[in-house]
Order: C-alpha cells, then sequence, then structure tokens
C-alpha cells in the first residue's frame, strides 16, 4: 500500500463526481425552462441507479474474473472480497475498493452523457429502467473489454486511457439510437438554451473534474500522471479555439456556446490519448477536434434531420471516434512505455487495433441500446404525451417548476 498513491486516487474519485452535477448544470442550461428539473434529475438519476448497481453487480461484471475475455464473473457480487487489501491486478499500491470507487464515477457519467441525446421528450419511469438496463448490459461489458483484466479488446492491444470508447463512444453512439428511435421534439425548431450561465458553469466543473479522470487513470502521480494533466488542458483549450474559428467563418458570429461545445469536444477527444501522447499532438488533438464536432453539430444534425437535443453524439461520440484514431495516430512509447506507437512513429498495427475497438463498440452499443429500449417499450410508453411536452416535463412529469413568477 502506497500512502501518496491513496491520496492521489481518492482526490481523483472526488474530482469524477463533481463531473456528473456539472453536466446537470451543462444539460441544465441547454434545455427550455419547463424542462431544466427533469433534465437535471436525469443526472442525478444515473448517481442513484448506478451507485447501487455497481456495488451489487456492475464493478463484478466490468472488472472482475474475465469470462471468455467478454464479461466478468459475479465473484465480487456485493463487493465480496473487494476491500482495504489491494488487488494485484489493476495496483499493488492502492485499496481495492478505492479503486472500484473510482471507476464508479465513470459509470455513473456515462448514462448521464445519454441523457443530453433525449432531453425534453423521454418518460422519466423509462428512463429509470434504461438506466439500469443499460449500464448492465452496455458499459459493463465495455468497460471489461477494454479495461479488465482478460478482456478481448485489452488482450488485442487497444488503447483506451481514460474512456474514450468506454465512456465516451458507447454514450454517444446509444444517444443517437435513443434520439433517432424516440423522433423529433414537436417544438425543435423554437428550442433555445435558457440559461447559458448555466452550461458555461458546468463546463467549468466538467473541465476541472477532468482533470481527475484522465490523470487520475494513471493511478498514480508519475510522469505519464503529468503528460495527462498537459495534454487534456492543451486540447480542451486548443478545440475551443478550434470550434470558434469555424463558427466564425460559417455564421460570422463566435458564441460562448459554441467556446464550451468545443472545449468540452477537446477533453472528449484527448481522453482516450492524454497518457500516450505528447503536448504538441495534443494540440493537434484537440484544434482538429473542435472543428470536426463543429460540423458534426452543425452539419450533420440539418442533413440526416435526426434530433440529439445536446449534441450527445455530436460532442460525444464523434469526439470519442475521433480520439480513438487520434491515438493509432499519434500515440508514442516515449510518453509511456506501456503504450504503443502509432503511426506517425512508424507502426500502423495500433491504428487498425483502434479502429477495431471503435467499430465493435458502435456494432454492440448501437445494437444493444436498440434491443434494450425496444423491450422497455413494450411493456410501458418511453415517449411523454404530447401535451405533457407541450406543458414542460418539470410540470407533467414532477410536479414542480424551477422558475416562478413574482407574486404581484
Amino acid at each position: 500500500m502506497n500512502a501518496a498513491d491513496t491520496v492521489f486516487l481518492f482526490v481523483a474519485t472526488v474530482l469524477v463526481m463533481i463531473m456528473t452535477p456539472g453536466l446537470a448544470l451543462f444539460y441544465g442550461g441547454m434545455v427550455r425552462s419547463k424542462n431544466v428539473l427533469s433534465t437535471t434529475m436525469h443526472s442525478y438519476t444515473a448517481i442513484f441507479i448506478v451507485s447501487v448497481q455497481w456495488i451489487l453487480i456492475g464493478y463484478s461484471l466490468s472488472f472482475g474474473p474475465s469470462t471468455n475475455g467478454l464479461i466478468g464473473n459475479l465473484d465480487w457480487f456485493a463487493l465480496k472480497d473487494v476491500g482495504f487489501t489491494p488487488n494485484t491486478d489493476y495496483s499493488s499500491t492502492l485499496p481495492h475498493n478505492l479503486f472500484m470507487m473510482f471507476q464508479l464515477m465513470f459509470a455513473i457519467l456515462t448514462p448521464a452523457l445519454i441523457s443530453g441525446a433525449i432531453a425534453e421528450r423521454m418518460r422519466f419511469s423509462a428512463f429509470i429502467i434504461f438506466t439500469l438496463l443499460w449500464t448492465t448490459f452496455v458499459y459493463d461489458p465495455v468497460a471489461h473489454w477494454v479495461w479488465g483484466v482478460g478482456g478481448w479488446l485489452r488482450e488485442l492491444g487497444a488503447l483506451d486511457f481514460a474512456g474514450g470508447n468506454v465512456v465516451h463512444i458507447s454514450s454517444g453512439i446509444s444517444g443517437l439510437v435513443l434520439a433517432l428511435y424516440l423522433g423529433r421534439r414537436k417544438e425543435v425548431k423554437t428550442a433555445a438554451p435558457h440559461h447559458l450561465p448555466f452550461t458555461v458553469l458546468g463546463t467549468g466543473l466538467l473541465w476541472f473534474g477532468w482533470f481527475g479522470f484522465n490523470v487520475g487513470s494513471a493511478l498514480t502521480l508519475n510522469d505519464v500522471a503529468l503528460n495527462a494533466f498537459v495534454t487534456t488542458n492543451t486540447a480542451a483549450a486548443a478545440a475551443a479555439i478550434g470550434w470558434i474559428i469555424c463558427e466564425w467563418f460559417v455564421t460570422k458570429k463566435p458564441t460562448i456556446l459554441g467556446a464550451v461545445s468545443g472545449a468540452v469536444s477537446g477533453l472528449v477527444a484527448i481522453t482516450p490519448a492524454c497518457g500516450f501522447v505528447t503536448p504538441l499532438s495534443a494540440l493537434i488533438i484537440g484544434l482538429l477536434g473542435g472543428g470536426i464536432c463543429f460540423f458534426a453539430v452543425s452539419c450533420m444534425k440539418k442533413k440526416f434531420g435526426y434530433d440529439d437535443a445536446l449534441d450527445a453524439f455530436g460532442c460525444h461520440g464523434i469526439g470519442g471516434t475521433w480520439g480513438g484514431i487520434a491515438t493509432g495516430i499519434f500515440a508514442t512509447t516515449s510518453v509511456n512505455s506501456a503504450g504503443a506507437d502509432g503511426v506517425l512513429y512508424g507502426d500502423w498495427s495500433l491504428l487498425w487495433k483502434q479502429l477495431i475497438t471503435i467499430g465493435a463498440t458502435y456494432v454492440f452499443a448501437a445494437t444493444m441500446t436498440f434491443v434494450i429500449i425496444r423491450v422497455i417499450h413494450l411493456f410501458i410508453k418511453v415517449r411523454v404525451d404530447e401535451e405533457d411536452e407541450t406543458v414542460g416535463l418539470d410540470l407533467a412529469l414532477h410536479g414542480e417548476k424551477a422558475y416562478h413568477e413574482k407574486a404581484l
């Protein structure tokens, strides 16, 4: 056991935890005032549901002893044998239950990210059931594939330092499937953010927490962790610049919503690569990532007509995909000897492994998401009634309002 490592990961865990309330603000500011509480409720519901699921079965399915490289078994059901003693498969210097809690925060954030795609039109009861089933049948297997000892993508040699596939691609493509299944909002043409300062504050909390997300994934404060610290901040800043440049050129007006969306896109893009690439590479990844996500959000939605309400797919799905590909291009063992060299360092094999990982995540997450929502729909309605959508989900589903007119 190492006290310094333990304190380091404890702080990182708390930082990652703050990302989900930050996401609630980020998403909450972008919806209409009549839906801000219901949107916020999605993020906090993920905290409630996944915290219990993870303790009972989620951690064991994700990180427990592998079954054919596909899923962990239930040897660690209800945290049996997961205590203060380190598990050397994951770290010989950290309490096993601390590592478990760190990974829990990733598992919480991921279904909360999905909620951005279905904001303002999904029934709360359906979202609760979906969160439980999706975490169990999508997140846990993918986490095992990529990070669990014996997972088939880990054995393949794919690199995902802090969750490009596990968190962002899986949530992004799942959000797109849900958005397509539910259909467009009735008033989508008039939908506009009601409180951008909320979104800006949420971005600050996300950026702050992302240091725990990426830096903490090194599990110790070493050269790789500090490199992740530098690359994370660099990519976020560069992506904000990239988005602003594209927006300024296309619409002639740079916006604060565009700037913060760009920063989040950069954080997403650098997540799989942050512990494997140089700061200069991070700058390129972020700059291109901001531009790529801008066009995904501004052009793809219009061209294909889907209603990804808060751009979960445009920022997380597309940003995570670019980040996974960029890892295969820019990764170098000079930064992390436990990684691999990418295309720019003379080895194409890593890029192919990254493409296989991305493709597998897309196919599995999309298929399972459709199956899950279809099964739920067999038993309950998944979309709110048109009248409830017009009134607003805060009042229709939760019986409360975020804002009240002053008494005369």
